[in-house]
């Protein structure tokens, strides 16, 4: 089966790819970053099957399934952090859906499904609408969630857990209370897919507002900022605004 994976995180990407080599008559024939990239490989490839996240910048996963034309639908698989976005998914019509990070068993029974449908246009067709008319869900701060790199190993954090995200060259930091790890974005790609409660208070920074411990004024346009774990950011110029807004909370 051509299979495509569409996901906004590459490690993501990479950890699904792998694990499907390892599937009998799977072939991995392209991938995707956001839903508008997805619709173009979709008239391109001609996938078979497609294994979507839900949520990505640009485009999420009920919007490209909105779009989808139907001489190319593919049959769906849901890939997400979210319980519920899963859940609430497979009951609008995906064939099935795999929870990050995606073990091996569930990922075979899961293909396994998709090979009954094989050439089943009608079938796929209806599944496609059900999830078209589905109302995506909205995005729960609680339920969001960080992929953070530590060596080999790679772990998924809450966006309690984290206190502030901090670009050093090319490297960005994910900081929690007592130590960091390597995030697997850019700064600017995780700002934009994280909300509230994350504001940008320096090109090099992110921080999450409900550690904020203490701000102390520098000078008219400079504040110096204290986490909960004393760990101080100085607010640019150009971001000093923010920290006015979080005054009036």
């Amino acid at each position: 089966m051509k299979t495509l994976i569409v996901d906004d995180e590459p490690v993501a990407r990479q950890v699904l790819r792998e694990a499907l080599e390892t599937v009998v008559d799977v072939e991995v024939v392209g991938e995707a970053d956001n839903g508008r990239s997805a619709l173009a490989q979709i008239d391109k490839l001609r996938p078979e099957l497609m294994f979507l996240d839900l949520q990505m910048p640009v485009m999420g996963g009920f919007e490209v399934v909105s779009n989808l034309d139907a001489e190319t639908l593919p049959i769906i698989i849901i890939v997400t952090a979210f319980d519920q976005y899963a859940v609430e998914a497979f009951e609008a019509g995906a064939i099935d859906y795999l929870l990050k990070p995606v073990q091996d068993a569930r990922l075979q029974k899961a293909v396994s499904r998709v090979r009954g449908l094989r050439r089943q246009h009608g079938k796929i067709a209806r599944h496609a609408a059900r999830i078209a008319a589905a109302v995506e869900p909205p995005t729960s701060r609680a339920g969001q969630r960080i992929v953070a790199r530590s060596g080999a190993e790679y772990l998924l954090l809450d966006t309690d857990e984290v206190l502030a995200f901090q670009a050093e060259g090319e490297l960005v930091w994910v900081i929690t209370a007592k130590q960091r790890f390597l995030a697997t974005q850019t700064l600017s790609g995780i700002e934009d897919r994280l909300s509230t409660p994350f504001q940008r208070v320096h090109r090099n920074a992110l921080v999450n507002v409900n550690h904020i411990r203490k701000m102390s004024v520098l000078s008219s346009q400079r504040w110096l900022i204290t986490l909960s774990n004393s760990l101080q950011f100085v607010v640019s110029k150009r971001q000093a605004h923010r920290v006015r807004e979080i005054l009036r909370w």
